[in-house]
């Protein structure tokens, strides 16, 4: 089956972006590891990229951990000139906003995630975080205190959903994922199934916290190639 852009748009759109919702985009081999060769990247090919970047497009913001913005090397999100007209035409804003969850916030204000970002970025991390980086930081991103020595989700989505971001996709990483299924926080997981056997020491896509059961009802399944394409709602 060959992806087609206005069809993967109808097939992962949001029926009420009043209400909020988080969105988790991850891919994974078939033997559950969550990179190759310590990037998740490595699994993925233009499909992927087309999925990836439908669920950009239908995003009110990302959010995504520290960790991630390092190892996958973000430098700011931009989206086509035809995802912008896309958005302009369906209420949305031109680019949707990045928000990074950082206890520490180790960051340069110089790194090319901010000096690249066309939206500027927002911080999200826990009244612990040292003082002077979020002044510094303060600078060139907002700052949302959400918790106190950790991540706390559930204000973190009530704090974006003030701002008009009601509808969240977290691209990871493992440990962010990870403490928003300890939480109870995913809405929906759209996981990408690669056709590759990695072995070795690759983690999965969550990592971290107590063991958590939460049942999920398949809403579709896209094979395209080699690659299936899963999307999964939570059961409320």
């Amino acid at each position: 089956m060959m992806l087609e852009r206005t069809s993967l748009i109808e097939r992962y759109r949001v029926e009420d972006r009043d209400t909020p919702m988080l969105r988790a985009n991850f891919i994974s081999s078939l033997d559950g590891a969550a990179t190759e060769n310590g990037r998740s990247g490595g699994l993925g090919n233009a499909d992927d990229k087309l999925v990836f970047d439908t669920l950009r497009l239908l995003a009110d913001v990302i959010v995504v951990g520290a960790g991630t913005v390092r190892v996958e090397g973000y430098t700011g999100v931009e989206l086509s000139a035809e995802d912008v007209a896309w958005r302009a035409d369906h209420g949305l804003s031109e680019q949707p906003p990045v928000a990074v969850v950082s206890a520490e916030l180790d960051f340069d204000p110089a790194h090319p995630f901010f000096t690249q970002s066309v939206t500027r970025p927002i911080l999200i991390v826990p009244a612990s975080a040292p003082a002077d980086r979020r002044k510094r930081l303060g600078e060139v991103a907002d700052v949302l205190v959400c918790g106190e020595d950790s991540l706390d989700a559930p204000e973190m989505l009530t704090q974006l959903a003030a701002r008009g971001l009601t509808q969240v996709l977290c691209e990871g990483g493992p440990h962010l994922f990870g403490s928003l299924v300890t939480v109870d926080c995913v809405d929906e997981l759209c996981l990408t199934l690669s056709p590759k056997l990695e072995g070795g020491p690759a983690g999965r896509i969550a990592r971290g916290g107590p063991q958590t059961t939460r049942d999920m009802q398949l809403v579709h399944a896209i094979p395209a190639g080699d690659m299936l394409f899963l999307r999964y709602r939570r059961i409320r």
